[in-house]
């Protein structure tokens, strides 16, 4: 299978006053195409630098990323705006949803952004199908914090990503209410055949994908098949 997420040799590092701390410490790892792919380590561990490296939001100091066959470092910020625009899902931790919009209107930004004439329509049929059919017009703030992450599942999926990173995505939820949540990601991302990678410190949801990548202080610790 191919890759859509290969990584080689990536060092990252911020500044600290007069102190330079390297956060990530020559990472290297692949992704293939509808893999489900995992990256656990406790806070502090470089898990989220790394995402935002792969996703092409931040830079690296050294080392390449190449995401759905494209080498970051090549393109401009614009450049990567329309590369995540075009194939790149998000699901972060703290939902991120515009507390002006309603849910529809919430799930429908990114289709609208793409240009997409059945918005709406791509809209209302995800949000059916994790279980928010009768609250297409609430708030953020009429909604609890499950059914929130619902409409961020639902808004992730909408543009039919290749590759979709979720970040801590049960993180601000209760166990149960978690569980659901991991179950719609799963059963959405196979229903569409997208890539996942997730960002966690919760090693049952890490055993849940096909591999997981360790880190620790920057570094990774081990790289291992999660299931057969």
């Amino acid at each position: 299978m191919a890759k859509i997420l290969n990584v080689h040799n990536l060092i990252k590092s911020y500044s600290s006053g007069s102190k330079n701390l390297r956060v990530l410490d020559d990472i290297s790892f692949f992704v293939e195409e509808g893999e489900t792919f995992s990256i656990v380590g406790p806070s502090g561990s470089g898990k989220t630098t790394l995402l935002g490296l792969c996703a092409g939001l931040d830079h690296l100091d050294s080392g390449s990323i190449e995401l759905c066959g494209t080498s970051l470092d090549s393109l401009s910020e614009d450049e990567r705006a329309l590369l995540r625009n075009e194939n790149v899902g998000f699901v972060f931790q703290d939902f991120q949803l515009l507390p002006t919009l309603t849910a529809i209107e919430n799930v429908a930004v990114p289709l609208e952004l793409q240009g997409a004439k059945n918005a709406e329509k791509t809209s209302k049929e995800l949000l059916e199908k994790v279980g928010l059919g009768s609250r297409f017009d609430h708030y953020p703030s009429q909604l609890s914090g499950g059914e929130q992450q619902r409409v961020a599942l639902a808004r992730a999926f909408s543009t039919q990503p290749k590759i979709l990173f979720a970040d801590e995505p049960t993180g601000n939820l209760d166990s149960e209410t978690g569980e659901t949540i991991i179950k719609l990601l799963f059963d959405l991302n196979k229903d569409a055949g997208t890539t996942l990678v997730i960002i966690t410190h919760d090693l049952e949801l890490a055993e849940k994908t096909n591999k997981i990548l360790r880190l620790k202080g920057g570094k990774i610790l081990s790289e291992n098949s999660a299931v057969l």
